[in-house]
């Protein structure tokens, strides 16, 4: 008698899957899974050591609103100003930080932005240039005054205001050494530019935009708008260190890491869709995206589900290829007893 002769015809799914709770009675065999964690605990940590003495890691320096004051003055004023006068990529970004609509996307007719709402509320004229300066201990009554006829002057004053103070900005390279200290028609805009370009010189302002929500927890939030806000101008501080680092969106930046590093490989399925049209040009790109993982999440879960699908591992030899000692035994034994 054959082994063939001797198989079982296959299970229906009812039946394997009693057949399946049912007590073990087959052969049995040693297994030491002490041993077998202890081994694969040892040979991960000692590769990790080595891949570690190796190649260590990317050690960038962090990128501050004070290295970017003092590499480009005139670069951090100029968008210090948008944040003033309510023209910047976060002013006019909309939820979850403020009722903009600069960045809102929608899939059809839906917007997930607006339906959750404005949860971290951000203006960055506050946020970003006035109450950074009066929270200045030794801020001087010139400050303190150009502050208050800010706040006071209706829109139309602050518009002109700001829109004076750009055009004696204009013209500057980002990396000049002064801004103006005076500008004809700009009212308090000088005073308050100055003096928030010192205040970051000095490494003060990045400590003022981070808020710490819990001992342990720092939110970053702010300083990270405020300079993402200069990645507008191509030769922003900020927009050569991100090509330099191959960051950009059309390098896969999702899932590059700083310096030549691969970065984070498990990404490429989501990142791979922003190379794809229309999401390579949509300007709902990342609600796209997020739409179609969130259908192959949902399919990738249900393939127990999915007749035929979950099958498929059954119909495949690679059980018999991890097991092949069992069924080696198997027929071994079907031999023996035919």
């Amino acid at each position: 008698m054959t082994a063939e002769a001797t198989s079982t015809p296959p299970l229906d799914r009812k039946s394997r899957r009693r057949a399946e709770s049912s007590p073990w009675r087959g052969p049995l065999r040693h297994y030491d899974i002490i041993k077998e964690a202890t081994i694969a605990v040892v040979v991960v940590a000692a590769l990790a050591v080595l891949l570690a003495v190796l190649f260590s890691s990317p050690d960038e320096r962090p990128v501050t609103l004070e290295a970017w004051s003092s590499a480009q003055p005139v670069g951090f004023t100029e968008v210090a100003l948008s944040e003033l006068d309510g023209t910047s990529l976060s002013a006019t970004y909309g939820p979850p930080y403020n009722h903009g609509t600069g960045s809102v996307q929608y899939l059809g007719p839906i917007s997930i932005q607006k339906a959750i709402g404005i949860t971290t509320p951000i203006d960055p004229a506050r946020s970003f240039v006035l109450d950074p300066l009066e929270s200045l201990p030794a801020a001087s009554a010139r400050l303190k005054a150009s502050i208050r006829q800010w706040e006071a002057a209706p829109a139309s004053s602050q518009k002109a205001w700001a829109g004076a103070y750009a055009r004696a900005l204009a013209g500057r390279p980002l990396s000049s050494k002064s801004v103006p200290s005076s500008a004809v028609g700009a009212g308090p805009v000088p005073e308050l530019m100055t003096s928030l370009l010192a205040m970051a010189r000095s490494g003060a302002l990045d400590t003022s935009l981070v808020s710490h929500s819990s001992f342990y927890t720092t939110n970053y939030t702010k300083p990270i708008l405020f300079i993402g806000d200069s990645i507008q101008n191509p030769s922003s501080y900020w927009n050569k260190i991100v090509t330099a680092e191959h960051l950009e969106s059309d390098q896969w930046g999702v899932m590059n890491e700083t310096g030549s590093w691969p970065g984070q490989p498990w990404l490429w399925l989501y990142t791979m869709w922003y190379q794809i049209s229309p999401m390579s040009t949509s300007g709902n790109g990342d609600v796209e995206v997020i739409a179609i993982m969130t259908a192959l999440s949902l399919v990738l879960l249900a393939v127990p589900l999915i007749p035929g699908v979950r099958d498929i591992p059954g119909w495949l030899p690679l059980h018999r290829v991890i097991w092949r000692r069992y069924y080696a035994e198997q027929r071994d034994r079907a031999s023996s007893e035919g």
